[in-house]
Order: C-alpha cells, then sequence, then structure tokens
C-alpha cells in the first residue's frame, strides 16, 4: 500500500465546560485518497507553550525560521521619543513661522537648539555632542552643525527678535487686554560681559555679578516678549519702556498693565495717565496703606463680615482701591515676626552677658558688637537699645509691633480699571495672576530650561541666549497645558474665576487627589514635565542591519512601540491649539 502523502496543519478547537474553556491544539494532516479529502490526527500539541505552537503554525505553512541573532542586529540606538513629543508641539505651534517665514539653514538650527533646551539644556557646545545620542540632529537636520554654526544662529536669532515678539504679541495679547510683567536676574560665571553689574540677587548668590531681565506674558503667563538690562538696573526703570514698546512696536494702543507694587512706581503711573489708553493693576506697599488707617479712610472693623472692600482715596485721584484681610495670611505673617524678634533677642542676650560679666565695656565696642547682629533678621526697628559704657540693655517695642500687626495680612489692589469693566474680586485675580510670571521664572532658571549660569561673555549673546530660553518656555508652556490631566497640575482651571479671590487658593478635588496618591484614575503615576519627558524618552529609534550579508549591506530603522501613557501623552499634544 502506498505511503499516504498530504499538508500537515495545526488545529485548535474551542470548548467550553463549567464555566472554564478549553483549547485544544491538534496537529492534522489533510491527504486525499480515492478522490477524497481526508484528515487524520498525528498527535496532540496542547501541552506546549502558545509561543511554540505559534510557530509550528507559521512553520508548517512555509515560514523559515533562523536564530535572532542570525536574523538581524541593531547597529545604534538613539532616544527618540521626547525628541518626537516637542517635535510635535513645535509643528502644532508652527513654530518654524514663527521664527522665519521661509526656510534656512540658520532657522533650521534655531529650531534644533530650542528643542535641545526643552529635552536636555546644556551649554552650546555640550549640545553638539549630546544631540547626537538622540534623533534630535538628524530630525531637524542639523547632524553636521558644530558649535560656532550655534554661535553664528543665535546672532541671526537676535536680529529677529522684534519681528517673532510681534508675532506672538498678534496672537496672544488683544487690544484692552491684560498685559503681565515683571522682571528676574540670573547670575554668571565669569565677569567679562558688559551687562554683568552687581544688583539685588534674586538667586541669592550674593556677590556674584548678574543680569537682569524683564518677561511679557498674557494673562496665563504664556510668554511673549522679553527684554534683557545690566544687573543692576532697578524693576521701575523697566517698566515704561516695555509699555512703550507695546504701543509704538506691538500696536497696542489700549491696554491694562499688571506688575507688582515695586514694578509700576507712581513716577510711571503718571507717564501712563498721559500716554493714551491705558490701564494698570498694582498694589500699594506697607508704607502707603498706614496713612489710609489713620486717616480713617480704611476701617479695619469692615473686615469683621467680609474680606474684600473698595474704597477712594484723594491721594489717588481717578483710581480704585480694593483692600483685602487675608485672616490666613495675618497668622502666619505674626507667627514668623515673632520667629524673628525670639532669634534677634537670642542674639543680643549673649551681649548683655557679656557687659555685666565686664568681658565687654565702652559704649563704642558695646555699640559695635550690638550693630553686627541687631539687624541680621531686619527686624531692629522693633527694638529699644539702651548702651552705655558699662551697661547694655534692649526692650521690643510694643507700641511699633502693634502698628505693624494691624496691617498683617492686609493688601490693597490699586487699579485705574473701571469698575463696569472689571469688578473688585477681577481685580484682585488680575493681580493675583502675576503668579504665572513667577512660575514661567522658575521653569526658565531651575530644573527644565536652566537658563542660568550664563556662560556667554558678550552682551549681544546673553540676550541671544535668554530669548533662546524664552521661545523654548514658550513651546513647553503648551506642552504643560496639553499635559495637565498626567502631571500635578490642577486641570480645573476654569475654577480659577470663580473661587474667593481673597481666600487661601484651594486646589480642586482631583487635584488633591493626585497629590495625596500619586497616581491618576488609572492606577499610573502622576508625573512632572521632567519625568513625563524622561518617560517619552524610553521611546528608542533602532538602526538595523542583517549581519550576514556583509558591511555594506542596507540598514532599515524600528521604533519601540509606544506603550499606553507614551501614546497619551503624544494624542494630547495633537490636541494644542494656537
Amino acid at each position: 500500500m502506498p505511503a499516504r502523502t498530504g499538508t500537515a496543519h495545526v488545529v485548535t478547537t474551542t470548548r467550553k465546560y463549567k464555566d472554564q474553556v478549553y483549547r485544544t491544539h491538534l496537529l492534522r494532516r489533510s491527504y486525499r485518497e480515492d478522490g477524497v479529502v481526508k484528515n487524520e490526527t498525528l498527535g496532540n500539541l496542547s501541552h506546549l507553550p502558545e509561543a511554540l505552537i505559534e510557530i509550528i503554525r507559521r512553520s508548517l505553512k512555509g515560514e523559515t525560521f533562523v536564530p535572532l541573532g542570525e536574523a538581524f542586529e541593531v547597529t545604534r540606538s538613539r532616544a527618540h521619543g521626547h525628541v518626537q513629543a516637542v517635535a510635535t508641539a513645535m509643528q502644532r505651534l508652527g513654530f518654524a513661522s514663527l521664527i522665519a517665514s521661509k526656510p534656512s539653514r540658520e532657522r533650521d538650527l534655531v529650531l534644533a537648539m530650542v528643542a535641545a533646551r526643552i529635552a536636555a539644556p546644556h551649554t552650546k557646545l555640550a549640545t553638539t555632542r549630546w544631540w547626537h545620542t538622540s534623533t534630535l540632529a538628524e530630525d531637524f537636520g542639523v547632524t553636521e552643525a558644530n558649535e560656532n554654526d550655534l554661535y553664528a544662529a543665535m546672532d541671526w536669532l537676535l536680529a529677529r527678535q522684534g519681528t517673532i515678539q510681534k508675532k506672538l504679541a498678534a496672537r496672544h495679547l488683544s487690544a484692552g487686554g491684560l498685559v503681565l510683567y515683571d522682571l528676574s536676574s540670573s547670575y554668571f560665571e565669569g565677569s567679562t560681559c558688559p551687562l554683568a553689574k552687581l544688583g539685588y540677587s534674586r538667586d541669592g548668590k550674593k556677590g556674584l555679578l548678574q543680569v537682569n531681565y524683564g518677561l511679557l506674558t498674557d494673562a496665563r503667563g504664556c510668554p511673549v516678549a522679553v527684554s534683557v538690562h545690566e544687573g543692576n538696573v532697578a524693576d521701575s526703570q523697566t517698566f515704561m519702556p516695555e509699555v512703550r514698546r507695546l504701543q509704538e512696536e506691538f500696536g497696542l494702543s489700549r491696554l491694562v498693565m499688571v506688575g507688582d507694587r515695586g514694578m509700576i512706581s507712581s513716577k510711571a503711573i503718571d507717564q501712563m495717565r498721559e500716554g493714551g489708553d491705558l490701564g494698570w493693576i498694582t498694589a500699594l506697599k506697607s508704607a502707603s496703606i498706614r496713612p489710609l488707617l489713620e486717616q480713617g479712610q480704611l476701617q479695619l472693623g469692615l473686615f469683621d463680615e467680609r474680606n474684600l472692600l473698595e474704597l477712594s482715596s484723594p491721594d489717588y485721584p481717578g483710581e480704585r482701591l480694593v483692600a483685602c484681610r487675608n485672616p490666613e495670611l495675618a497668622r502666619l505673617r505674626a507667627h514668623k515676626r515673632e520667629e524673628l524678634l525670639a532669634a534677634t533677642e537670642a542674639c543680643l542676650q549673649p551681649i548683655v552677658a557679656r557687659v555685666q560679666a565686664g568681658k565687654l565695656a565702652g559704649r563704642d565696642q558695646i555699640g559695635l558688637r550690638v550693630g553686627k547682629v541687631i539687624d541680621k533678621y531686619k527686624v531692629a526697628k522693633h527694638f529699644a537699645l539702651s548702651i552705655d559704657d558699662a551697661a547694655f540693655t534692649f526692650s521690643r517695642n510694643s507700641e511699633g509691633i502693634a502698628r505693624e500687626a494691624a496691617l498683617d495680612g492686609l493688601y490693597i489692589i490699586r487699579t485705574s480699571v473701571s469698575a463696569a469693566q472689571m469688578d473688585s474680586a477681577e481685580c484682585v485675580r488680575n493681580y493675583k495672576a502675576l503668579a504665572n510670571v513667577e512660575r514661567a521664572f522658575r521653569s526658565l532658571k531651575t530644573v527644565d530650561l536652566k537658563v542660568r549660569p550664563i556662560h556667554h561673555r558678550t552682551a549681544d549673546r546673553v540676550r541671544a541666549h535668554i530669548l533662546l530660553c524664552m521661545l523654548a518656555y514658550y513651546v513647553e508652556w503648551h506642552m504643560r497645558e496639553a499635559w495637565r490631566e498626567l502631571m500635578f497640575a490642577d486641570p480645573d482651571q476654569a475654577a480659577k474665576a470663580t473661587r474667593d479671590p481673597v481666600a487661601p487658593a484651594v486646589r480642586s478635588a482631583a487635584a488633591l487627589a493626585k497629590a495625596a496618591r500619586h497616581t491618576l484614575d488609572d492606577g499610573t503615576p502622576v508625573h512632572s514635565f521632567s519625568s513625563l519627558m524622561a518617560e517619552l524618552a524610553a521611546i528608542v529609534r533602532n538602526t538595523c542591519r542583517t549581519p550576514s550579508a556583509g558591511a555594506e549591506v542596507p540598514t532599515f530603522e524600528l521604533v519601540t512601540t509606544a506603550n499606553a501613557k507614551q501614546k497619551q501623552a503624544l494624542d494630547l499634544l495633537q490636541q494644542i491649539r494656537v
């Protein structure tokens, strides 16, 4: 009898018995006998692993399998996902056309530097080395660039600053709308830059040369323009030039400027009164609040049943004053003042003991020693001192402390905007929106964009560096907004418009839940911006080839398949709208 021939294959059957599902894998052969197709079972494969059964199934269909190492090898792997995220945000924002309407080598280099500043901020030399470890250099077309090319592109960018910022202002500022402005500083490495001066250090780096830079944003904190000043320039000196720029360069004849109490000076307000349809929102300094109390124009008893009231004063003609009292802030300030007073007393007490023991004598010597410690905690005004040749005593100035305590938790918003245009609560909210600019400075200066320390030596290179950082923050700001639901940020931004503007800020229930659990509703971790970028960087682009074909064989690329969280983050960026 001739041997039977035919085709082998794997047949899988499924049956359910008592709520259990059973799968059976049989190796079967189909053959033809006397013109009739028949089947026979050659073996039961059900005891084998599913993966091995699948290989047998595919092999019987004609596929050839070889060891993985012989099939192909990975010759290069580069981080890609975080670069893809930044490129997606730039594309959604039309960022390239903001920099220049026509493609050019300089534009490509600027786009690459902005993307690198977001993904991994380095010096320009380090950037040209780092971006080859990712897909950034290839995707942005700058694989051959060196640090001199980057410096030349920075010079090209600085020449276009005015045009770029006009485009940003046209996008995000409107006639009669709010414009936020604040000033910060960063320190230098080196001493040759003409902008490097000693001044008030907001970085806490006393004795280091620094540069000041002012940031203009819309009401949300989205950056529009940046200006750079010498490190010893006062806040108020930079304000009016920015107002004139908004009017003359950006074409905004009507606007409302928002600045803190040290920014918008009385002189600036006088100039704005003469400068057209300009409004302002700022706050009074403590020294200006006290006369309102003493003259009876502000009565603290009115705060017994409310925390916000509006008043007027002949000292501020044509303006509205919105007084606010925050009890929580009052308690914090009282507690802090008591701590500082006690710490100062602890410094003074050893001097009293030395004088009493005869170890320190003479009015001049005692006064010199007291002078070194009395204002260490900035509360010298609250102490009465008595110094003689052989005696030293001190006591608290109870009357002065009480006068200051009366202002605890009290602040007054000063505005020229009419009540019909903006009610009292909205005035307070808009003043507090300056926190959005402070948030921008934190991102610029710390873990994200690292504008500091500044290594450039010429004034124009420093200006270009700070402009690059501002443009990077522009992209990052939109990425942060798109990723709110994945990060610790409060997703309920609309509620800010109805919350009590004076009471301490309260986060939404969703934000509090994220902060308490450190997880999202789906059980995955809550991210910061940097950790989410690191998560995306795990998506890599692999360059592969078949090793058996020799060194000249063409390569092909495989990109890591995004996991659910990575895909969600990339999809959210597609929702960015200008």
